[in-house]
């Protein structure tokens, strides 16, 4: 089966483990980001399809590399989120805005 996506670092070891032999190649930087870009929507669909905490888990798993990709630190990011939240606020109140 051929699938010419980003997956997990484990996962050929894995494929190996099951009896299978996986044909992989390491991405060069623009052929990574694209593919990280694609990844987070992948992740995204599966959430939708199923609300787990483990796709969830996997969206963040993709943020994680794309900030370290994009030399953003976590503290940076979380200081970034933070700011956002106390500047604009958050998601809890449920408000949508109709019109403006």
């Amino acid at each position: 089966m051929k699938y010419n996506k980003l997956v997990r670092d484990k996962i050929p070891e894995y494929i190996v483990s099951r009896g299978g032999t996986p044909v992989t190649h390491v991405a060069d930087d623009a052929e990574y980001w694209a593919k990280l870009k694609e990844k987070l929507l992948e992740e995204i669909k599966e959430f939708f399809e199923n609300e787990t905490i483990e796709e969830l888990a996997d969206i963040q798993e993709v943020v994680s590399a794309i900030a370290d990709y994009k030399g953003f630190g976590a503290d940076e990011l979380e200081a970034v989120r933070s700011d956002k939240a106390e500047n604009r606020g958050v998601f809890k109140k449920k408000i949508i805005l109709e019109e403006s």
